[in-house]
């Protein structure tokens, strides 16, 4: 991927006020973060995450400059609304969650639905993994491609 696609995604995440989008393909697994806590370590985080990507070995560096030392995360990944919609965490108001952080799920899963055009679309995990944070609140509009779950993939 090159720099100007990093670029159209970064002000495409500013112009729609995004907090993350997080982007994956079969070479190059790709997470911007936007935010106080990410200006500090968003490049250093871009660098390791293209780094690790082309398979190469980058020391991560912290915004001070000095070398971190890391260790090896499980992979993690986004889940992503595959439609513009509302989001619902729950079949009903009253309902309990379809998921929580630290739950398992399998690939059937159903984690949400976005309603779109009056119709409640499931959306499922579509891999095995672990809900590591829900990214979005219930009952607020998201778009397509938006990061709704991150999950820790077994």
């Amino acid at each position: 991927m090159d720099t100007r696609r990093i670029a159209q995604l970064a002000q495409l995440m500013s112009r729609h006020e995004l907090t993350e989008i997080c982007i994956e393909d079969a070479d190059l697994k790709l997470t911007l973060k936007r935010g106080r806590a990410a200006e500090a370590g968003a490049a250093p985080l871009l660098a390791a995450s293209l780094a690790a990507a082309a398979g190469s070995q980058v020391p991560a560096v912290s915004a001070a400059g000095a070398s971190v030392a890391s260790t090896p995360a499980p992979a993690a990944t986004c889940i992503v609304s595959p439609i513009v919609g509302t989001l619902y965490t729950a079949p009903a108001p009253d309902a309990p969650p379809f998921v929580s952080p630290g739950e398992k799920v399998g690939p059937e899963s159903v984690v949400c639905i976005v309603e779109a055009m009056k119709v409640m679309n499931e959306i499922k995990a579509e891999l095995s993994g672990v809900i590591r944070r829900v990214l979005v609140e219930d009952g607020t509009p998201v778009e397509y491609g938006q990061p709704l779950f991150e999950i820790e993939t077994l």
